[in-house]
């Protein structure tokens, strides 16, 4: 089992031409990705049982952002038009979002949350949140919001 921190990972041969801070980030962030993919599946069968995990970020976007456009939404989450039709379909179905007319082009769709879908997810994300509170306690609220800082970082230039 992997214990990050601890010094007990095999790190490879000195010399061997490898940055050992870049396999050590690709290490951590393997680890993480796995977790959070896990973490997504089970919030969204709390948001909805029939949610698809991989519509869980797109619910994320359009409470923070409020109604967006399918393709500005595709854009940013970094997936392809078709993939994020389906998934917005989807959670239409569900009644978790509404399109409606966009006031800017007529010919285009705005996708918003629906008092359900906004109301699922604020409690789905109070619990996440608390449980962050409870995985980072004993962390210094600086040392929290530097992490928040360097992904938000690392998030940015992978948008590039």
């Amino acid at each position: 089992m992997h214990e990050s921190g601890t010094g007990s990972e095999a790190e490879p041969t000195a010399g061997s031409g490898v940055d050992q801070e870049f396999l050590a980030l690709e290490r951590e962030l393997t680890v993480f990705l796995r977790r959070a993919r896990a973490s997504s599946g089970e919030m969204s069968r709390e948001v909805h049982p029939d949610l698809e995990a991989a519509a869980y970020g797109l619910l994320v976007c359009l409470d923070e952002w409020g109604g967006q456009r399918a393709t500005d939404l595709a854009a940013y989450i970094g997936i392809g038009k078709a993939t994020v039709s389906r998934q917005l379909r989807a959670l239409e179905d569900l009644g978790l979002v509404r399109r409606e007319p966009d006031p800017v082009d007529g010919r285009a769709f705005r996708i918003d949350l629906t008092g359900e879908g906004r109301e699922r997810l604020r409690r789905v994300r109070d619990a996440r949140r608390a449980t962050y509170m409870t995985k980072m306690d004993g962390w210094d609220r600086s040392e929290v919001a530097e992490l928040a800082r360097l992904l938000h970082q690392f998030n940015a230039r992978a948008a590039d």
